[in-house]
């Protein structure tokens, strides 16, 4: 086996915060469909889909080095906001979060010299700093539109936010 038992179990939980974070966003993204506000709703909607793939990753990543997939019990995601700053301000307080549990889990490979889990986890790294950017840009976009959120949908539709320039990237 090439992972250890310590590594596998904060993986496996990984994936259960992945789906976690997809579940969210698909929340917030109905959450911006009831506003009638489909440029942020399909945003979401795509956060959704690439959180879903970050947990398939990690998913394949235990079982292509030996390891067991066990995927953990999954919190209800928040279902009602009062704004929409609120819903932002959510994300981007929850990818800050992934990048301290994706720094923990690089923490993990680099104690047990496991260098194929540091190379795999770079992705991720790198992958954190472009999910933070994103959100912090969009949270000042709304934050300035402030009830004028037809603003935010202009911009996504002028702007394309880096996610969504790499929805089809690499799994």
């Amino acid at each position: 086996m090439l992972i250890s038992k310590e590594l596998e179990q904060a993986i496996n939980e990984q994936v259960g915060r992945e789906f976690g974070a997809s579940m969210q966003y698909i929340s917030i993204a109905a959450y911006f469909d009831s506003e009638d506000l489909p440029q942020l709703a399909a945003f979401f909607y795509r956060q959704a889909e690439e959180e879903q793939m970050h947990a398939m990753k990690f998913l394949h990543y235990i079982t292509e080095t030996g390891g067991h997939v066990r995927i953990p019990a999954i919190e209800a995601p928040k279902d009602s906001f009062e704004s929409a700053e609120e819903a932002v301000q959510l994300s981007l307080a929850w990818e800050e979060e992934v990048t301290r549990q994706i720094n923990a889990l690089m923490d993990i490979a680099v104690r047990e010299n496991d260098y194929l889990a540091q190379d795999f986890l770079r992705w991720f790294v790198a992958e954190q700093l472009e999910e933070i950017a994103t959100m912090s840009t969009l949270l000042r976009t709304v934050q300035r539109a402030g009830d004028n959120l037809l603003l935010v949908e202009d911009f996504l539709t002028r702007n394309p936010l880096p996610a969504e320039e790499n929805e089809g990237a690499e799994t």
